[in-house]
């Protein structure tokens, strides 16, 4: 969704993965992207999944600094990385990936007291980004992690319907999120940290997604629909529908490119103050 609300800034193209062969002279200079799939908040939900952790991106991140900073000069590289819009979409793997499915983990901690120790990872990376001269930010919430294929699938207890429980522990880690957001607003003088709601719009496509345009919300076009992954998801693989525009969920863990671009639409009006 994050790529679809770039398209709607005016943005024509994405910034290369730092890592890949495209990140590399004046294509640095459009941003670069540090994202890596299945990482998170918690340091071992990264580690688990071989991806890599935000620590080490926030170390990619002043690396990138250093090379802009040598091909334009301090003043202009300053004023790019205040000015540049900042986007972080976590968590959705520390709970559904991790937490939920580890019982040394969710023997020690609560629910709560594991988006406690989330947020304090979230809070750290942003003063670490801010140390760093960033001061435009947008995080996304959690999704209705219930209502998702493969939490469906794996936490349902045989139901086709959303899993309470797992949509509560969003919404409580969404107004932590959010308070927390506030206070590290408050705290850092000139910083514009915005929380994209990604949750309530998602809810409502699953909700009623005809009012959208989509006919299907509780199985996904890829596979089975339960936990297959974009990893193993293509047109060719076997199961994959057809009509992929008219599904919620592309996979198990991830909305269809015309449920993004719905989002997007969204994420865009709140992210107003980012761009002014």
């Amino acid at each position: 969704m994050l790529p679809r609300t770039a398209e709607y800034l005016g943005f024509t193209s994405y910034p290369p993965a730092y890592l890949s062969q495209d990140a590399k002279g004046k294509n640095l200079l459009t941003g670069a992207n540090f994202a890596s799939a299945g990482s998170g908040y918690y340091e071992r939900t990264a580690q688990i999944y071989r991806a890599i952790t935000l620590t080490q991106q926030v170390a990619y991140y002043k690396e990138y600094q250093d090379k802009v900073v040598k091909m334009v000069g301090k003043d202009r590289a300053n004023a790019m990385f205040s000015g540049g819009i900042h986007l972080l979409s976590a968590g959705s793997s520390d709970f559904i990936q991790n937490y939920y499915i580890n019982p040394v983990l969710n023997r020690a901690y609560s629910p709560d007291q594991f988006s406690d120790i989330l947020m304090g990872s979230f809070s750290t990376f942003v003063q670490n980004l801010y140390g760093l001269g960033v001061r435009k930010i947008g995080v996304t919430t959690l999704p209705p992690t219930g209502c998702l294929p493969a939490t469906i699938t794996l936490f349902g207890g045989g139901s086709n319907q959303c899993v309470g429980k797992l949509n509560q522990d969003a919404i409580s880690f969404n107004n932590k999120l959010n308070t927390t957001s506030q206070v590290l607003q408050n705290k850092l003088p000139g910083l514009k940290l915005v929380v994209f709601d990604i949750y309530h719009p998602l809810l409502d496509m699953v909700i009623k997604p005809t009012d959208q345009g989509f006919f299907e919300a509780r199985k996904a076009c890829c596979g089975t629909g339960t936990i297959e992954t974009s990893l193993l998801c293509n047109a060719r693989s076997v199961g994959t529908c057809s009509n992929a525009t008219q599904y919620v969920y592309w996979d198990g863990y991830h909305p269809s490119e015309a449920a993004n671009q719905v989002i997007a639409q969204d994420l865009l009006e709140q992210g107003f103050s980012l761009i002014s």
